[in-house]
């Protein structure tokens, strides 16, 4: 064999052995708190969806769910969607993605507990479904989880490749008697998500979301 085909034969060979490379897309899941009082803050998650749906490009997925009394279900999901990469439609995506967003935020009624760690795994499930190459979960909530009777959530959970953000963690009026209940909310959320192999991160001023995607 001569030597420029002995060289290609290599080279073909030896890309043929190599890994596929790792997909590049994002994938973005946002939970949104409707418990109790925190409904009232639902309004300002419009703001931060139409901040990711601004950054999200061809190929990228996004889906949106509520935190209510049992969070890991699909009927939680408020609206998901993976944009193409002609940007016509992608921006028609968009739109229709944010309208349903919009009826949801005009629509949403309190629910009477709190399950942030089923709407966890829901978005861990999504997400990995999708196999995109970033992985991002936000959470816009107080993390204050309030389970209904029978609900079981002690389980370990699985943030390897993720990122996990918090926002708008605002303070609970028993915070302001003793701070160090707030403190604790997130330093436990954090030691679960980093014990998972995640990356944790707090955002509570919405107007300073360049570092989301």
């Amino acid at each position: 064999m001569n030597r420029p085909l002995l060289l290609l034969v290599t080279a073909l060979a030896l890309s043929a052995c190599a890994p596929a490379s790792l997909p590049r897309n994002t994938g973005v899941y946002l939970l949104v708190d409707t418990s109790g009082t925190y409904n009232k803050q639902v309004n300002k998650a419009e703001q931060i969806i139409r901040f990711a749906l601004s950054r999200l490009q061809p190929n990228d997925s996004i889906a949106v769910a509520r935190i209510d009394t049992g969070s890991f279900s699909e009927k939680n999901i408020i609206a998901k969607a993976t944009f193409d990469d002609r940007p016509s439609t992608a921006n028609q995506q968009k739109r229709a993605f944010a309208s349903r967003v919009e009826q949801f935020i005009g629509q949403s009624t309190p629910a009477p507990y709190t399950d942030i760690t089923g709407g966890l795994l829901q978005a861990i499930e999504f997400l990995k479904e999708k196999q995109t190459g970033r992985k991002e979960i936000l959470i816009f909530s107080d993390l204050k989880e309030d389970l209904a009777k029978g609900y079981v959530r002690d389980l370990p959970l699985d943030f390897k490749g993720f990122d996990v953000v918090a926002l708008n963690v605002t303070k609970l009026r028993s915070d302001n008697f003793d701070p160090r209940e707030y403190l604790s909310r997130l330093d436990t959320w954090r030691a679960k998500v980093e014990k998972g192999g995640g990356h944790w991160r707090v955002i509570n001023d919405l107007d300073r979301l360049d570092g989301l995607l």
